[in-house]
């Protein structure tokens, strides 16, 4: 089994933010009410129009840094859906690339008529909409170019690139896990607010 360099040094404030998702299962809950929010006409009052997609500065430059670098993320989702849910994707470069893949899923792109599954050349770490993302997993060095090799043809073989459901699924999280799920060595274990990540469990 190949083994991949983990990332040793996280930032203090975001092991805290990772603790609280992961403490935190009464959100989980909060999913079962699901159509009440939406029923009533939850707002958070925000506008996705002028919300923050600038990059956090959290991911290695791509041009000062020559080895491979995967890592998946995760930051509060859009909205009232924020209040118990995270959204979650991937980003990745192999040795000597001067620029990230993303590897993501993205509901609103089904209502244009596209594939709601994308890999794209992209900032790895930008705002979802406002809120600031954290590592959820990275690996670093020796070994993952194997790892993100992987991960890339996982992401190509997902099952529900043109469909997209808040809950239960398939959604960004549905993608996340079913990533992590075809690729054990990624050695992710997705918090309980990633709602949908366990989407294969509903077929």
């Amino acid at each position: 089994m190949m083994k991949a360099q983990r990332h040793r040094s996280t930032p203090s404030a975001q092991d805290r933010r990772v603790w609280l998702w992961r403490v935190r299962p009464v959100r989980f809950l909060t999913a079962s009410c699901l159509a009440v929010f939406v029923a009533a006409g939850c707002s958070s009052g925000k506008d996705w129009r002028t919300a923050s997609r600038e990059p956090a500065g959290i991911a290695p430059d791509p041009l000062l840094t020559n080895e491979a670098v995967l890592q998946v993320y995760g930051a509060d989702a859009w909205s009232w859906r924020g209040w118990f849910a995270i959204h979650t994707w991937i980003a990745a470069k192999r040795t000597g690339e001067t620029s990230y893949r993303v590897y993501d899923v993205v509901g609103w792109r089904g209502h244009r008529g596209q594939p709601v599954m994308q890999i794209a050349r992209d900032f790895p770490d930008r705002y979802w909409f406002g809120e600031k993302p954290v590592i959820l997993k990275e690996h670093r060095g020796a070994g993952v170019d194997e790892l993100i090799d992987a991960v890339d043809r996982a992401a190509r073989a997902y099952p529900w690139k043109t469909t997209y459901k808040v809950f239960p699924g398939p959604n960004s999280n549905t993608f996340t896990g079913w990533i992590a799920r075809q690729v054990p060595q990624l050695e992710l274990d997705l918090p309980l607010s990633a709602i949908g990540s366990g989407y294969q469990s509903w077929d």
